[in-house]
């Protein structure tokens, strides 16, 4: 249970963090289908910023993972900066945006990746090597008989994606800044007739989901092995739209729905090893997130509530 509960989060946390910033994206009106492309940029430059840094700071320094936090953040949001032109200055169709964007950064990522590694090492690999995360126990919490899990062996980033999940919905619901947005995706009509900046807002909102999937980019891969690799990243972005969706565009219902992903992943992983099952058979178990995904399609997709003018753009001239 304890392995669980340990496996579970260290997948569901980053989900949640590139969730909240497509919640972000779509309250404020704009379709947001590039969060496998978002996080897998901001990723390759955190692993890229951690693979120079440790020539200088050493292999083993704690500050390498903040540096790749950091770089992540930044490399997200710039990459996002390409998807908020094409949907809000230049108007172009949001779901080919989304894709474009998915399909460019998996091309990119896997050139510079194999042309830096050859400049560095003389080996074309697709890989960098980023070193394994330190892990922590909570005393006290963790002696706590089956729920004890959650607090063992956690990953420091876990407590980060925590944190700003806090200010996430702060901001969201208690903040001038979040009733903006908000309003972006439900009448932008009214927030352009009080005197606000409908294109900014969903500029700015694109921004902040590209900084946020970069985050959870880095620490999937931190999470999942000690190497960055272009390849490791396929489907958990659109798995983290699906727990947006379930979550009804809201934060704490998608919290919820990111842990049901992550404990259902770990526990079958799990069942696998306890029936001492080929690795052929843990494969195709580690998609039961995917298949519980297209379960929750079928019996709650009618009870979602979208913001009502998601994918829309924004005519002043029409108000």
């Amino acid at each position: 249970m304890d392995m669980i509960f340990i496996d579970g989060l260290s997948f569901a946390m980053p989900l949640l963090i590139m969730a909240i910033g497509g919640i972000y994206c779509e309250r404020s009106g704009v379709t947001m289908l590039a969060l496998e492309g978002l996080q897998g940029f901001g990723a390759f430059t955190g692993a890229l910023a951690v693979t120079l840094l440790s020539r200088a700071l050493g292999a083993g320094s704690p500050w390498l993972i903040y540096a790749a936090m950091a770089v992540s953040m930044a490399g997200g949001l710039l990459f996002s900066l390409i998807h908020a032109a094409l949907c809000v200055k230049f108007r172009a169709q949001q779901v080919i945006s989304g894709t474009v964007v998915n399909t460019l950064a998996m091309a990119l990522t896997t050139f510079f990746t194999s042309v830096i590694n050859n400049a560095l090492t003389g080996e074309a690999s697709n890989k960098f090597q980023i070193g394994v995360s330190a892990r922590f126990t909570v005393p006290v919490l963790s002696s706590i008989p089956v729920l004890g899990g959650l607090f063992k062996n956690m990953y420091p980033f876990e407590i980060v994606i925590l944190f700003v999940c806090f200010i996430a919905w702060y901001v969201l619901y208690k903040t001038p800044f979040g009733l903006r947005l908000r309003s972006c995706g439900e009448n932008p009509a009214s927030l352009d007739a009080a005197g606000g900046n409908v294109a900014g807002t969903r500029v700015a909102a694109v921004m902040i989901c590209g900084a946020l999937s970069g985050l959870g980019g880095i620490f999937l891969a931190y999470s999942i092995s000690a190497q960055y690799s272009p390849s490791i990243y396929m489907g958990y972005g659109y798995l983290s739209i699906a727990a947006l969706i379930f979550g009804n565009w809201k934060i704490l219902p998608t919290l919820a729905v990111c842990l049901f992903f992550g404990f259902a992943k770990s526990s079958g992983y799990q069942l696998c090893l306890f029936l001492g099952m080929p690795s052929n058979y843990s494969e195709l178990l580690l998609g039961l997130p995917y298949v519980l995904t297209l379960l929750l399609l079928i019996f709650f997709s009618q009870h979602n509530h979208p913001p009502r003018v998601l994918g829309e753009f924004f005519d002043k001239g029409k108000r």
